[in-house]
Parts: C-alpha cells; structure tokens; sequence
C-alpha cells in the first residue's frame, strides 16, 4: 500500500470513513478529492484525511490514481462514470459505495468499463450525514460487500479487497444480482415494514393520541428505523424495485396466512412461529455490523423518581461518555428497566455498561 495514491468522487459520511480509515492504517496513502462542499474538503485537508483537493469531477490529477471511489448517490454515479472515464491510468480500479447495485453494474456495462470496476457496498452507516460525522472507525467489523463485473481482472478485485480489509471491515465477494435480492430482503424491506406500521398507527389513532402516547418500548425499538431519510429511501426504492416488489409480495403472502391461520383459530401455528423466529434469530451474530443501523442502547433498573435521570447522566458525562438519548420507559410491556438510555457507538455504550455496573446498577441488556 506504500505507492497507493486514490482519490475519492464525493466525501460525506462514507466517503470521508474510508479515507479516515485508510490513512490511519496507512498514512503514506496519497488521497485526493473532490465534492461539491468545499468547506468539508477544507476540513479533510486540515485534518491530514486527503493531501489534495481536486477542483472539478474531470481534475487531470485523477489519472494518477490507483483506486478512484465513486462516494455518491447512486443516481449520479453514471454521469461521473462518463466524467472520469478518460482519465483512468492503466491498470486503475473504479470501485463505488452504493447500496444497490444493479443499475450501477448496467451502466458499467453500457459504457464499456467491466474490465476497469469493482463494484462495493460498505454495509454500515448512521442517521447523520456528511464529512462532519464520518470516523477512522465506522466500517470496523462492517460487512463489505464487493461486487465484480464478468470481466474484472482478479488483481483489480484483490486490491478492493485489501482495502476492505485494510479499514478493518469484512470483505464478502458477491454477484452484483444477489447483493441486490439479499439487501432487498433484509434491509429494504424492514424499512419499508417499519415506515408503514408507523403510518398504520397515525392513521388508526385516536383523537387523544392513545396509540402513540403508548407507544413505547418495544414498538419504538421496531420502528426506529422509520426515521430514516426520505430522499435516501426513496432513491433505494427507485433502484431497486423488481427485488423489492417481489420479497414484498412474499412477506405478503406470508401475513395473509398469519390472518388465515388466526381467522381458523389454528392451535400451535403462533407458538411455533414465534419459536421458530426465536431460535433462528438467536443464531444470528451480534460481533458484526449488520445491514440496519445498529441500536446502541440498554435499561437500567431504577427508581421513576425526581433526579434519577439527573444522576445517571452526571455519572457518564464525567467521564466523557457522550449520550444519544436518555428517557423514562412509561410503556414497558414485556421490557425490563424504568429508563432507557442510547449512545452513538458501541465503544460508548460498552464503556457506560461497564461503569454503570461498577455503581451496581441493574441493566438490561
């Protein structure tokens, strides 16, 4: 990696995390960019994240790169595709972020450019966007998906790869088609799923708001994802429609037999659902970034009384823990823990459980 030089089109919240991570592995990687924001490439060039700042998507100084990341919304990566086309050094890979990958790999295709690209999807993210609220740190043990083309030269997918695992992520090679049926199923579809339970709930309340006055607990912990973006959601949608279309008609079809089984009074059919959800579920790993933005929070076990919040907050903030979140659970069928608290990333969560504990508190975890 000592003579690697890449440049990145786009530096907001991912952009800006890979080439964090790349010059805190690595800092004799050259790394330039450019991005409409010129304050957040300023920034980047202050903070020592990129050496250069490149003028314009065209900047002749892109012919010099090894990697060039296309770090934008999936509907302009072809016009930058066309841009840089003629400035690609022999031997240079294009490689970019997006979350869906079928129109990007189409538009490869229809430009000629499969023997020169290596699609990805770093498969972590956060709420917040921009330069501003991108780390060294926010790809460590994520999921990053590579997607060839047919025509990818093996050393040009290798060399994705080792950035990949340079930044501490966990490269998995996959067909271009596939990432999009997988990610449709578990990550565009619980969106969507959690979007409309949230409208489902507005529609059906009443005039005193019952429904979301309770509303607590556990359904704000199944619909926290509802308040993702609406511009972001939508463009995924648009980009990958068949896929979702089809895992939906099937989640569909899967709730009709639910009101089926339930109007027949099916005995057992709930039980072993929800068993076979159970154990299924429990097999998943809880060591790595998954498709859906992480939940960092837990529940202390304390007294609903004047100064409890007060306390527990004091506690963290002298010791540097930045807090997302902290409320009263008033709802808590089927939870445990009076308050609930959430944190930006697992480091701080972990380092709060630790000290909780240390004050004997009870938490749910």
């Amino acid at each position: 990696m000592e003579q690697l030089t890449i440049g990145f089109i786009g530096l907001g919240l991912i952009g800006g995390s890979i080439a964090r991570s790349i010059k805190r592995a690595d800092k004799n990687v050259r790394i330039m960019a450019y991005m409409r924001t010129r304050t957040s490439l300023e920034a980047a060039l202050r903070d020592g994240t990129i050496d250069r700042i490149l003028d314009r998507a065209d900047d002749p100084a892109l012919s010099e790169c090894d990697i060039i990341y296309l770090c934008t919304p999936v509907e302009y990566i072809a016009s930058y595709l066309e841009t840089i086309r003629p400035l690609l050094k022999e031997g240079a890979v294009i490689s970019d972020v997006g979350s869906t990958k079928t129109e990007v790999h189409r538009t490869v295709s229809r430009l000629g450019m499969e023997a020169c690209f290596v699609g990805g999807h770093p498969m972590a993210g956060s709420e917040k966007t921009g330069y501003e609220h991108s780390n060294d740190h926010l790809l460590e043990n994520a999921y990053y998906v590579i997607t060839p083309t047919s025509s990818s030269p093996k050393a040009l997918v290798d060399r994705i790869e080792s950035v990949a695992n340079m930044i501490g992520a966990i490269p998995i090679i996959l067909d271009y088609q596939h990432h999009d049926e997988i990610v449709a199923t578990i990550s565009h579809l619980p969106h969507i799923i959690a979007a409309s339970l949230v409208n489902l709930v507005r529609e059906r309340d009443d005039e005193e708001q019952n429904m979301k006055n309770l509303a607590a607990g556990g359904f704000k912990d199944i619909t926290r994802i509802a308040s993702s973006s609406p511009i972001v959601w939508e463009q995924i949608a648009m980009t990958n429609t068949d896929n979702i279309v089809r895992v939906l008609e099937a989640y569909i079809a899967s709730l009709n037999t639910t009101v089926d089984k339930l109007k027949s009074h099916t005995k057992g059919y709930i039980e072993r659902m929800f068993t076979e959800s159970r154990e299924y579920r429990s097999s998943f790993t809880n060591s790595k970034k998954g498709s859906l933005d992480p939940d960092y929070s837990f529940s202390v076990d304390v007294r609903d009384e004047l100064g409890a919040i007060a306390v527990i907050s004091s506690i963290l903030a002298t010791a540097g823990i930045n807090i997302r979140n902290i409320g009263i659970n008033n709802s808590r069928d089927y939870e445990d823990g009076t308050m609930q608290i959430s944190f930006y990333d697992k480091d701080s969560m972990d380092a709060a459980i630790e000290l909780l504990l240390s004050f004997n508190y009870k938490l749910s975890l």
